[in-house]
């Protein structure tokens, strides 16, 4: 087994295709993936072909964006094998990316107030086939700078962070919620990347609504984080995943498969729950 759980394509804020994810998972000897795009389950009929061509059990995923509203902090959550229809899923998500895309329009604006000639229906045509504009297609067309140089993080701050014209964040959805939809949809609901977000606390908590897992294998993750999931995987029984949180030229350099998840999540674990 070669499971890379953690993957994002063109059909959220992933620079790639369906297909050209497949091919490299592919080319690298990745056995299992999952496409876990942000807040929508769009893609999967092409995930699913495309799995086929390329010989890989693909297996269906999202990430919802949630908040910890105890706690005031964000915490994603990793929805795996849910009903194909995912009624509660899309339900919970549908205003989501309606209210990120309004959000991404009124951001436009004020960086087009400080003179950068962007137009909001040529960067919702570049990133088809997703509905939704994010940050790093109004990024793709205001600089040639790869995600990872200096002059990127550079613009990206001071547009986006501290007193940039377009810092305004969206209202996440509960995480509860977001839980309790994966969970209603027969699926597997996974506290993705704690370490990153320090969302450590709310686990246990998320439990008792029933979590299933929590990801291990994650770039941001130290050894120090490492020991805390296993450690709580342990205590509360429950899986340990883990990918690469690809992005492509939208993200860190790495490539499908360099990061694998150290178990894998299946129907069978959602009956036994």
């Amino acid at each position: 087994m070669k499971a890379d759980l953690h993957v994002h394509s063109h059909y959220s804020d992933g620079s790639d295709s369906v297909e050209e994810l497949l091919k490299q998972a592919a080319k690298e000897g990745v056995t299992h993936i999952s496409i876990v795009d942000h807040d929508t389950v769009s893609g999967w009929p092409e995930i699913q072909a495309s799995g086929k061509k390329y010989g890989i059990d693909v297996i269906p995923g999202i990430e919802i964006s949630a908040y910890d509203y105890k706690r005031n902090r964000k915490v994603h959550v990793l929805g795996y094998h849910y009903r194909k229809d995912a009624p509660n899923i899309h339900n919970l998500c549908a205003p989501l990316l309606k209210q990120r895309h309004e959000n991404s329009l009124w951001q436009i604006e004020q960086i087009r107030s400080l003179g950068y000639r962007i137009d909001p229906n040529e960067i919702a045509m570049t990133a088809k086939p997703s509905q939704t504009i994010y940050k790093q297609h109004i990024m793709r067309h205001i600089t040639t700078e790869s995600y990872t140089s200096e002059d990127y993080k550079k613009i990206y701050q001071a547009l986006f962070k501290g007193e940039g014209v377009a810092k305004r964040d969206i209202t996440y959805v509960d995480v509860f919620d977001a839980v309790e939809a994966v969970v209603l949809d027969g699926g597997i609901a996974v506290v993705a990347h704690p370490g990153q977000l320090n969302s450590y606390d709310v686990i246990p908590d998320l439990v008792g609504i029933g979590l299933g897992g929590i990801e291990l294998a994650h770039p941001d993750h130290t050894e120090t984080d490492h020991q805390r999931v296993i450690e709580l995987a342990d205590q509360y029984k429950l899986l340990k995943t883990g990918g690469t949180d690809y992005h492509g030229e939208f993200g860190i350099e790495i490539g499908i498969g360099d990061l694998l998840s150290p178990e894998l999540p299946s129907a069978h674990f959602v009956q036994s729950k």
